[in-house]
């Protein structure tokens, strides 16, 4: 039933752009290590600023619209999509408090830090995909 619901051109391209969205958000992360030991912090904070927040932001507003669009297959109630949402919340402040920060600081801690935050966001991103792929308590 679930899948006659979900089976419609508008969905499946909201679906498309949610996933589009989010290896825009997590894709550059894989990249920072390498260019912040090239001395590139001006292109890691250009990239994370312009590119991967503002893409995490809209990861959001796709995947609320799939839960709206899907006919009541999907509600915020479920366990998957309440895990999803905090996960998510989660994200934008490691992204905000952790990345942005240590993008421009050339200090320790500031690596440290830079280091961690990736860290994390590669973790709710392995969370988010579990989430994604098996909706526990659907």
């Amino acid at each position: 039933m679930i899948a006659i619901l979900l089976d419609t051109t508008p969905y499946r391209i909201m679906s498309l752009l949610h996933i589009l969205a989010a290896v825009v958000a997590f894709g550059p992360l894989f990249l920072y290590p390498g260019l912040r030991k090239a001395g590139e912090t001006t292109t890691i904070a250009s990239m994370h600023m312009r590119m991967a927040f503002p893409a995490l932001i809209l990861m959001w507003v796709l995947g609320m619209g799939l839960a709206g669009m899907s006919e009541d297959a999907y509600s915020v109630s479920q366990l998957w999509l309440s895990l999803s949402i905090v996960n998510w919340v989660v994200l934008v402040a490691v992204s905000w408090f952790l990345i942005r920060p240590a993008i421009t600081d050339s200090s320790e801690s500031a690596v440290a830090r830079l280091a961690a935050g990736t860290g994390l966001t590669h973790l709710g991103l392995i969370v988010g995909l579990v989430l994604m792929i098996w909706k526990p308590g659907l």
